[in-house]
């Protein structure tokens, strides 16, 4: 029994700290948001003019998310981030189970 709480609070501080660095990284992009606040969303968001902040904030939440749902897999002998058709199929597997 006491193995199970152990294992428990673990998966807990895990999902915790998770939680955490994506709350952190989607402040980060309002706050970068802010910056600009005589820009549209379309301004910010243009892939060829979109301002230096709002794009690292946005890879770091990526990242973040990525990693809450562990979006990895090994090349190589190294682990990596999936491709985004991979996320993409990744994703809808997951909404299938949701959806059973």
């Amino acid at each position: 029994m006491k193995v199970s709480i152990e294992a428990g609070e673990i998966v807990g501080e895990i999902y915790e700290g998770l939680l955490k660095k994506i709350s952190k990284t989607a402040q980060a992009i309002l706050d970068a948001r802010v910056l600009y606040p005589d820009s549209s969303l379309a301004d910010l968001y243009d892939e060829l003019t979109m301002p230096v902040e709002l794009r690292r904030a946005h890879q770091a939440n990526d990242k973040a998310v990525m990693e809450a749902y562990d979006m990895t897999k090994i090349v190589d002998g190294k682990k990596t981030w999936l491709t985004e058709s991979e996320t993409v199929a990744r994703l809808f597997e997951m909404y299938e189970e949701l959806t059973k």
